[in-house]
């Protein structure tokens, strides 16, 4: 059995799905497949060679006609095709803490949860473009199918923390990441005390997902209460797939307003620390190519999302991509990131199964010169002082009431 790439194996399974055949006892030994956020991680959480995190489609009707099959022989899970053993591969146990309840009776799991290695959680409101008779809800997304329904739609800061103190106590979570959907000009007031609570309560890295707004000074805020990292999903970099794909976006915000945020929270937090979300699959590559580019010029990373047809959704009739297709894109996200200097995955312990990071597209490199070496010793380098940095910053850190 010749090893695979595990960059390469990887995307294949984002554009095929993976069949869960009859010896698996996934009740038992996986994480629940929960329908939470937008849907994207309403897959089969999974651990390929070199500690690839993924979110294996399995529910979706494409994934029923999927060559790969996962079994479980000798009490190990191992990735099958044709008949024959691809690679073996890690099935993570569901965490104690899915279970226990926030002080308010909830139970954690509809409250946030793991995608990879990082506390995923959504907060807010469901979101406006999903409201009234004439919803312009974006076409990929089911958010307004989950919350309420899968997921808590009220949740409170104490909540919050209780349940990332929990996922930091067993999981050694180092990440939680807060989105939400479009709620006009208020969701960064909204996600403040969010973040200022989990920094008292825990010390963890805060991610913040909101759509942009206009008055940049809240973003000023967040960075002052200890958010580390924005993201802006803008999805698409073709103006008209943008318009069709995301009406309520086009209508009342508009794609620049995306890289008008980015631009300036890039700046005040520096290179690497603010993402730009984009969805491969769905408009020429050349636009995404170029999405990538604007991206790393500012300083940011791409996280490319390979479009997946989530049950529910407006476009959940599509085929996802080709692998043919999105292996450009990929090498396209690691060269862009590589010319531009952009610092990938030196944060410890966080590992993201809904999408192939930064970092990973070394699997999809070109070859190997010298520039290539350069770039991986500089990051392996920032690695190790940061994981140093955040280490003697959590021992520091004084014992903290919540509120």
């Amino acid at each position: 059995m010749s090893r695979p790439n595990p960059g390469l194996l990887k995307l294949d399974l984002y554009c095929k799905g993976m069949r869960v055949g009859p010896t698996c006892d996934l009740e038992r030994d996986a994480r629940v497949i929960l329908r939470t956020r937008a849907g994207l991680g309403s897959g089969l959480e999974m651990v390929l060679p070199d500690d690839l995190y993924i979110n294996t489609p399995v529910m979706e009707p494409f994934a029923r006609r999927s060559p790969y099959v996962l079994e479980k022989r000798d009490g190990c899970y191992v990735l099958m095709k044709g008949g024959e053993v691809v690679t073996p591969v890690k099935v993570p146990p569901q965490p104690r803490w899915y279970t226990q309840r926030t002080s308010s009776g909830k139970v954690m799991d509809r409250i946030g949860v793991l995608q990879g290695t990082y506390l995923g959680i959504y907060f807010g409101a469901v979101c406006d473009y999903w409201k009234g008779e004439n919803p312009v809800n974006c076409k990929f997304c089911s958010t307004g199918l989950n919350v309420g329904v899968y997921e808590e739609l009220e949740k409170s800061v104490a909540d919050v923390v209780e349940t990332c103190q929990a996922a930091q106590a067993e999981s050694g979570t180092t990440f939680v990441h807060l989105n939400s959907g479009y709620h006009r000009q208020e969701a960064l007031a909204q996600v403040e005390p969010f973040v200022r609570a989990i920094k008292r309560g825990t010390g963890m890295l805060v991610g913040v997902q909101c759509t942009p707004e206009q008055a940049f000074d809240r973003y000023d805020r967040l960075i002052d209460a200890g958010a580390d990292h924005f993201s802006f999903c803008y999805e698409f970099y073709n103006p008209d797939v943008f318009r069709e794909l995301c009406p309520g976006k086009y209508r009342t915000l508009g794609l620049e307003a995306f890289f008008e945020a980015m631009e300036y929270t890039s700046r005040r937090l520096g290179k690497g620390k603010v993402s730009g979300e984009m969805i491969a699959g769905l408009e020429p590559v050349e636009d995404t190519f170029r999405g990538i580019d604007r991206v790393t010029g500012m300083g940011a990373f791409p996280t490319v999302c390979v479009f997946r047809p989530v049950i529910g959704s407006d476009l959940s009739h599509l085929p996802p991509p080709a692998l043919e297709e999105m292996t450009p894109v990929f090498r396209h996200m690691y060269e862009a990131c590589k010319r531009d200097g952009i610092p990938t995955g030196i944060a410890p312990n966080i590992k993201v199964s809904l999408v192939i990071l930064p970092y990973e597209g070394k699997y999809f490199a070109d070859g190997w010169g010298l520039d290539d070496v350069a770039y991986s010793l500089k990051l392996s380098a920032m690695r190790a002082v940061y994981r140093t940095y955040f280490r003697a910053k959590m021992w520091a850190r004084p014992a903290a009431a919540l509120f």
